[in-house]
C-alpha cells in the first residue's frame, strides 16, 4: 500500500486547509486510515482516523470540533478538513493505514505511512 498526501501550505491563524491522502496498492487489505503529526522537536501525535467501512471516526481533543476526517471510498482517498486553524497546529501531517480492525491513536498502530506534507499556520 503507497500513501501519498497532499494540500499543505501556509495559512493564517483562523483560516482553513484540506489535506488529501490518496492511498494505491493494496488499498482493500486496509481498514482504517489516520492523520498524524509531527512538530519540530516533539513526536508524531495522533489526529483523526477513519475506518473505510461504516465511517466510524475518532479525533484527537486538540482538533476536535475543528477538524474533521472524511473518506471517498470510490477514489481510495481520505481528507483531512482543517478549520479555525491555530498556529499550535504547524507540523509535519502524515496519513497512515491499517489492516486490523480497530481506530488506535498509536503510532505502532498503523502499518503504512505517507510521506509528510508541511502545514504552517502563521499568527
Amino acid at each position: 500500500v503507497q500513501l501519498q498526501a497532499s494540500g499543505g501550505g501556509l495559512v493564517q491563524a483562523g483560516g482553513s486547509l484540506r489535506l488529501s491522502c490518496l492511498a494505491s496498492g493494496r488499498t482493500f487489505s486496509t481498514n482504517t486510515m489516520g492523520w498524524f503529526r509531527q512538530a519540530p522537536g516533539k513526536e508524531r501525535e495522533f489526529v483523526a482516523a477513519t475506518v473505510w467501512i461504516g465511517g466510524s471516526t475518532d479525533y484527537a481533543d486538540s482538533v476536535k470540533g475543528r477538524f474533521t476526517i472524511s473518506r471517498d471510498y470510490a477514489k481510495n482517498t481520505v481528507y483531512l478538513q482543517m478549520s479555525s486553524l491555530k498556529p499550535e497546529d504547524t507540523a509535519d501531517y502524515y496519513c497512515a493505514a491499517r489492516t486490523r480492525i480497530g481506530i488506535p491513536r498509536r503510532v505502532d498502530g498503523y502499518d503504512y505511512w505517507g510521506q509528510g506534507t508541511q502545514v504552517t499556520v502563521s499568527s
